[in-house]
């Protein structure tokens, strides 16, 4: 069944620490330790350990490269990965490509992997101002990172991960050792797949999320709201690492939750210098084509004496950036404004009532009485009394006086 993911990174986020919680959700030990085989990377070996951080029991997903490309063993100090992997022929995303669709794994679970991994590949495409084709991936391309992405990506398949709620990640701070030196953290390729996702630093130093983590992260496309509803599952991905802090991560499916309560955002922006005109019928279908849930235009007194319009549209989280570009693409405006908010609706249906003047749609909500009102339809209304040539007031009255 669909599910309702809630994600805490307070301590950081790894591909390794999202694929143990992942994993423990799904309770998909046993089936992850053949994902090498599906894979065909005969090298490769899944290993569970039994970790406790901070007297928090979880199980961390090991992986292991023994294959004759790996070099001796060494650490990049990804905070919260602290790998130990290979880095065999650096890998092109085009070779990650075909090595996923060569997988052993459902289609779906194959396109969230290429996704994430080209999240990344735009990311480094970006930073390093090359065509993502030409990029060698490096810490990504090892099999443990191949094998953390694609893990990942299977159970977000299984669990049917339909909905994401996320609170801020703890990105760290000092800097790390990378194959192109030392570098400020966050690491430039995860700071810039973090663009848009509220973060902050934490009291303690080091890497505490990676470029996979972020990816992954970024994925999900998550609300960065309050959990809408109770949570039901819980489970924690360990990092390898020790903190004074618990370095975990915590994953919980939610309870099914209710679409009357929720977040939405109020974006505003106030309107002086153009013509009403412009702000009809055209506009409007825009504004909700372009995500708004509802808008309305309040009469303002602005500088300088001028008679203006005060334009508010509520929005979902996920259709902020939409709506806040629409505005400022088709006014004259030159900046806005957006604040959260919450709301609370009543749950309705749609109906249909057989009249003496025919059907008529309408609107049936439900009160917190357990009663329930009706609405009829303006444009059902309206295209019923176009046929007996009287007013939609007139037949509006009629039909509730029957």
């Amino acid at each position: 069944m669909p599910n309702t993911l809630y994600i805490e990174p307070f301590s950081g986020l790894a591909g390794d620490m999202l694929l143990s919680a992942f994993c423990s959700l799904a309770d998909a030990h046993e089936e992850l330790l053949s994902l090498p085989d599906k894979l065909h990377l005969p090298d490769a070996k899944i290993e569970i350990q039994e970790l406790n951080k901070n007297g928090i029991a979880c199980r961390h997903i090991k992986i292991i490269d023994t294959g004759e490309h790996s070099e001796q063993p060494h650490t990049h100090s990804h905070g919260d990965e602290k790998h130990t992997h290979s880095h065999g022929p650096h890998r092109h995303l085009s070779d990650i490509i075909k090595l996923i669709d060569a997988a052993h794994i459902p289609d779906r679970a194959k396109t969230i992997a290429k996704d994430i991994f080209q999240i990344i590949g735009e990311s480094e495409a970006r930073i390093h101002d090359i065509p993502i084709e030409t990029i060698h991936f490096h810490e990504v391309s090892g099999v443990d990172s191949i094998l953390d992405i694609v893990g990942c990506a299977l159970l977000i398949d299984r669990l049917d991960i339909t909905e994401t709620y996320s609170d801020p990640v703890c990105v760290g701070h000092g800097s790390v050792n990378t194959q192109h030196g030392l570098l400020p953290v966050p690491a430039p390729a995860t700071a810039d797949i973090l663009k848009g996702i509220p973060t902050f630093k934490g009291s303690e130093q080091g890497e505490r999320c990676t470029p996979t983590g972020a990816a992954i992260l970024k994925y999900l496309s998550p609300r960065f709201e309050e959990a809408p509803s109770p949570a039901r599952a819980i489970a924690y991905g360990p990092g390898q690492k020790d903190f004074i802090s618990a370095n975990v991560v915590r994953l919980s499916l939610l309870e099914e939750h209710s679409e009357t309560a929720s977040s939405v955002m109020i974006v505003e922006t106030n309107l002086d210098d153009m013509s009403p005109e412009l702000l009809g019928t055209e506009f409007q279908e825009g504004l909700l084509a372009a995500g708004s849930i509802d808008f309305h235009f309040t009469h303002a007194s602005m500088k300088k004496g001028r008679p203006g319009l005060l334009l508010s549209a509520l929005a979902p989280a996920k259709s902020l950036e939409s709506v806040a570009d629409y505005i400022l693409e088709n006014t004259s405006t030159i900046g806005i404004r957006y604040y959260p908010a919450k709301r609370r609706v009543l749950s309705r249906r749609k109906i249909a009532i057989e009249t003496e003047f025919g059907t008529i749609l309408a609107k049936e909500s439900e009160l917190p009485s357990g009663r329930s009102k009706t609405k009829l339809e303006y444009e059902s209304l309206k295209e019923l009394a176009r046929k007996h040539n009287i007013s939609a007031i007139e037949l509006k009255r009629r039909i509730q006086g029957s």
